[in-house]
């Protein structure tokens, strides 16, 4: 327990909080952290309420051993601002007088409810992948039976040795439920809510179409709330894994192999399920997991989805990237996508999706109609460009 905490629970003369006050307090405790680096008076702008606990009027005022609210006439001292006020918030435990702005509490158990259940998938989808070396790049010089290059792109052709670190990966893109769980608990709007991908292409098993910063700032939530370390993946990251720890794997399948029907969707077969699931046929994504997973465990690594990487584009940085976990250029325009949101297996023999592809796009791309050229605000430019979470840690990351 927090050591700020047990100072209230003594003040209070309880032995105990339940996990959700704990939780709260945690939360709390960052964001009047983050807002007393920037100006000590914006501390009173926290929203309380929206952090998981009631609150009196103004972070001022304390509850007395009545259980009534009063003005607090003593300082805690050796407290850190931020703290004070998050001290002060967990002591006071009294509805505010606006009755406009109280919040459920079945609404809040609720949500806390949804962010646990997250939590435990998240931990129990995590696989664990031993760091090694592997050359990165098209690898068919060394593997095709002709020896030539698979693929005719001219950014992935210069071949270079990639050292990684141990890490884990998550076995499944970040779907809608996982997205919508997020998005209430930080009172976010939910993603993919305009009316085209709301209606046809939007399920809760999809894989969620996001922009980069919205696929970096979700994996670095869920890293918070687990106290891990994780992230979007590097490219390198991304592409050892889907090669099964660097090997040579042209598409990140059970068996390296495309077997549409099999392993892939086969053309015929995903226009059966999309209609089935009252999806568009040509959504980026169907529900995931339709599919043997690599030997790794990782499910949908060349289909359902572009999945954005932490790495900036450059087309010539397999020349200068460094041996022992790159990470990318410093700066960029672009950012990398990897996998690829096929319709099914043939377009992955056309070259697609293998690997080592490299894709890249705007990490927030304008939307622009393709067709008048003029900005048009309802377009949604992300359906398909997704999320896939690492935990940068050199041990296995096991749900408790």
């Amino acid at each position: 327990m927090p050591r700020a905490l047990a100072v209230v629970l003594e003040h209070r003369g309880e032995q105990r909080l339940d996990e959700a006050k704990v939780l709260a307090f945690q939360r709390l405790t960052a964001k009047a952290g983050e807002l007393a680096s920037e100006s000590p008076h914006k501390i009173r702008d926290i929203d309380l309420r929206e952090e998981g606990m009631n609150s009196c009027t103004t972070p001022r005022y304390v509850r007395d051993n009545k259980g009534s609210c009063e003005r607090g006439k003593r300082r805690l001292p050796g407290i850190a601002l931020g703290t004070i006020a998050c001290l002060i918030a967990v002591a006071c435990q009294a509805d505010t007088p606006d009755e406009s702005t109280k919040i459920s509490s079945n609404s809040a158990n609720g949500t806390e409810a949804k962010v646990r259940a997250l939590l435990d998938k998240t931990l129990k989808n995590l696989r664990f992948i031993e760091g090694g070396s592997f050359m990165m790049g098209d690898f068919g010089p060394l593997h095709s039976p002709d020896k030539l290059p698979y693929s005719s792109a001219t950014d992935n052709k210069f071949l270079h040795k990639v050292t990684l670190d141990s890490f884990s990966m998550s076995a499944y893109k970040t779907t809608y439920a996982d997205h919508d769980v997020y998005s209430e608990a930080t009172g976010r709007p939910k993603v993919g809510m305009d009316d085209l991908t709301r209606k046809k292409l939007r399920h809760p098993e999809s894989a969620a179409g996001l922009k980069w910063q919205e696929a970096r700032d979700y994996c670095q939530w869920l890293g918070k709330q687990l106290n891990l370390p994780m992230d979007l993946p590097s490219e390198a990251q991304w592409e050892y894994a889907a090669r099964n720890r660097g090997q040579f794997f042209v598409f990140a399948t059970d068996n390296g192999k495309s077997e549409p029907g099999r392993n892939v969707w086969e053309y015929e077969q995903r226009q059966r399920y999309a209609d089935e699931h009252s999806l568009h046929p040509l959504a980026p994504s169907l529900p995931l997991g339709q599919f043997p997973p690599t030997p790794l465990g990782l499910h949908d690594m060349m289909t359902d989805g572009f999945e954005w990487v932490l790495d900036w584009y450059d087309p010539n940085y397999y020349k200068s990237s460094p041996e022992y976990n790159p990470s990318g250029p410093a700066k960029g325009k672009e950012k990398v996508l990897r996998s690829f949101q096929s319709q099914d297996g043939s377009s992955l023999s056309w070259g697609d999706g293998m690997t080592f592809t490299r894709n890249h796009r705007h990490p927030d791309p304008p939307k622009l109609n393709i067709f008048t050229r003029k900005i048009d605000p309802d377009l949604n430019m992300t359906t398909g460009t997704a999320a896939r979470c690492v935990v940068n840690r050199a041990a296995p990351t096991s749900a408790p």
